[in-house]
């Protein structure tokens, strides 16, 4: 199998040989696979400094050194090297480093070394700047001395001398690694002749692929697991195949680092060849029975039925919604992407208040996950400020609040199994919106502490009143859709206000396009649903009052048909409306009239008429025996 060189390994061969300053930044502390022959084995992982070590020494340099502002100069591959840097550069080791402050004027700080090291002319130097990022606090905070040392270090750069070796002449070079490039300040890497970036990046397809494949694959298990199924493998070569894609697309993202540990892992527990892709969520999560794949098909059956016991007068939306579920249950989600990684499905529930978006996530999360907790909701409402994201996400390092992390990514590292709602997204801020883009992509992102959060395993859901009011050509608000328009008109109209709104009012259709035809518009509370739903609600105030105290409560159907009549002659708030008649017009009363008659418990009770007129609403009631009021 030929040598798989990366993009960046191929750009150190053709740029150190003509640029003095490399900057190195990205993916800097994984380990990677050598992949030349050479003084160190070929595709051997080793960290990025072995790495550089061997490729500088195999292309014929006399020294590479290490600086960091911690221990000062080293080189923990060959000594004798540091001896004769030392020698060089006047300077002196004390155990085992040459000590060097970043900052100061003095000759013996790091940028000064540095400087003599770049301009000798007797043997050809590499000096590698580890941890660069956090020489400074930020580049722009610098002191004058801070803005000296890395002046310097552009000088000495600029005035590389060139060193005869048996390979030929070679300029001394300087190598920085950083996290990010804006860890260093502008001015140093920007319009410099002499300076080139490299960026080192997550392992791709190709080198994930190369993994799995050949010796690479049977690293990943016991001796006994992979000779006990590898047989079956060799006969069915497609299945093997299959497991090699699936496991390709889950480790999207991950570095070569926590790629290795994956295989160490999938050794140490003994898994078997079939669950591969298994490790996958043992390494991210620390299990090994995924929630999902141990779903109850029976019951996802059942779903609608059940949805419609909570939610009513919505067959559309909830038919678009578990469609949803269906495709995450299968696995099919996704299929149609370059990313496996992505959530589980994405949801954007719009349309008017009160109509039970809120609801059919609590019962979705109930239904999958067996408890309405793993509906974790935020109120974006909250988050509209510019800094809101770092509420949301986590603050950097340095910054209020950074130990606490963000309360989305808290939430998900707690529990990577839920769903997640995001009520009223259209009052987040932009900033927020920018983060949704990533984890809508990969499912994935980087919290203020650095740490990777997963989201592959949520089903993300929005929720938004937009498209119900327009703005007119002088900017005043006016109704969008009306509740005498049918369904399909009113679904026609939100859509296309919702694609209005990012496209036009928003300028960001890239957020619209991540979420796709996931648009589900939920239909006005109509009479017959209203009526549904008002009948709900008193089946379970008249269930939890026997539950609970033993009061059997019996409404006469006179009475019924007054309340019904009144409580479900407004439904312009929607179900949540019905509610608080409910509430107004018979939970107050009647907490009102048991009170009075000091009813505490085991009582028959038949109420014979609302007076929703009265101020405030009452009820004629009677007690089953004679006593009435």
């Amino acid at each position: 199998m030929e040598p798989l060189i990366p993009k960046w390994h191929r750009e150190l061969e053709l740029f150190s040989e003509i640029k003095p300053l490399l900057i190195l930044e990205g993916n800097v502390m994984d380990q990677y696979r050598y992949p030349i022959e050479g003084s160190l084995q070929q595709d051997t992982i080793v960290p990025l400094s072995r790495y550089l070590h061997t490729y500088f020494t195999d292309h014929g340099y006399d020294q590479v050194v290490f600086y960091s502002n911690l221990i000062g100069f080293v080189n923990p591959y060959e000594p004798k090297m540091l001896e004769r840097f030392a020698a060089l550069t006047e300077t002196k080791i004390q155990h085992g480093a040459v000590q060097a402050e970043f900052k100061g004027n003095e000759a013996a700080t790091a940028p000064n070394v540095i400087r003599r090291a770049m301009s000798q002319q007797q043997a050809a130097t590499v000096t590698i700047l580890e941890m660069a990022s956090h020489y400074v606090t930020t580049p722009d905070r610098m002191d004058q001395q801070d803005v000296n040392s890395f002046n310097i270090l552009l000088q000495s750069a600029l005035s590389a001398a060139w060193v005869r070796t048996p390979q030929g002449k070679k300029q001394n070079q300087l190598i920085l690694l950083v996290n990010k490039l804006n860890d260093l300040p502008a001015w140093f890497y920007l319009n410099n002749p002499v300076c080139k970036i490299l960026t080192l990046e997550a392992p791709d397809r190709e080198e994930r692929k190369r993994m799995v494949a050949g010796p690479g694959l049977a690293s990943f298990f016991t001796g006994t697991v992979y000779r006990r199924e590898m047989p079956f493998y060799e006969e069915h070569p497609e299945e093997l195949e299959r497991l090699r894609e699936k496991f390709i697309g889950l480790t999207e993202g991950l570095t070569f680092t926590e790629l290795e540990e994956m295989r160490m892992l999938c050794k140490k527990e003994e898994i078997s060849i079939r669950e591969l892709c298994s490790v996958v969520d043992l390494y991210k999560y620390g299990i090994k029975e995924n929630p999902w794949s141990s779903l109850n098909m029976k019951s996802l059956k059942t779903a609608k039925q059940d949805f419609e016991k909570r939610i009513k007068g919505q067959d559309t939306a909830l038919e678009r919604t578990l469609d949803v579920v269906k495709r995450a249950v299968t696995g099919m989600n996704g299929l149609n992407s370059s990313s496996a990684g992505k959530p589980k499905g994405v949801l954007f529930f719009a349309g008017p208040t009160g109509t039970g978006k809120t609801e059919t996530a609590k019962a979705l999360a109930e239904k999958l996950f067996g408890d309405e907790s793993a509906c974790v909701r935020f109120d974006m409402s909250e988050y509209g400020q510019s800094h809101a994201d770092q509420k949301l996400m986590g603050a950097p390092p340095g910054y209020v609040g950074y130990e606490a992390g963000g309360q989305l990514t808290n939430a998900v590292k707690k529990n990577p199994f839920c769903i997640l709602l995001f009520d009223e997204i259209e009052k987040a801020h932009t900033s927020i919106l920018d983060k949704f883009l990533q984890i809508l992509e990969d499912g994935r992102m980087t919290d203020g502490q650095g740490n990777t959060v997963y989201f592959s395993e949520t089903i993300i859901i929005f929720t938004s009143n937009l498209g119900i009011y327009v703005k007119d050509a002088f900017g005043n608000r006016q109704p969008n859709v009306t509740m005498d328009m049918p369904y399909q008109e009113v679904q026609s109209r939100v859509r296309a206000a919702i694609e209005d709104y990012f496209k036009l009012e928003l300028g960001r259709p890239e957020i619209l396009n991540r979420i796709g035809e996931n648009i589900v518009v939920f239909d006005y509370i109509r009479k017959e649903a209203a009526q549904l739903i008002l009948k709900s609600q008193i089946n379970k105030m008249i269930s939890r009052l026997q539950e609970q105290k033993n009061i059997r409560v019996r409404i006469e159907e006179n009475a019924y048909r007054s309340l019904e009549e009144t409580a479900t002659f407004d439904l312009s708030n929607g179900g949540r409306g019905i509610g608080n008649q409910v509430e107004s017009l018979v939970i107050n009363p009647l907490s009102r009239w048991l009170f009075d008659h000091e009813v505490t418990g085991n009582a028959e009770l038949v109420i014979e008429m609302f007076e929703t007129a009265a101020n405030p609403p009452a009820l004629r009631c009677r007690l089953e025996g004679g006593d009435q009021a």
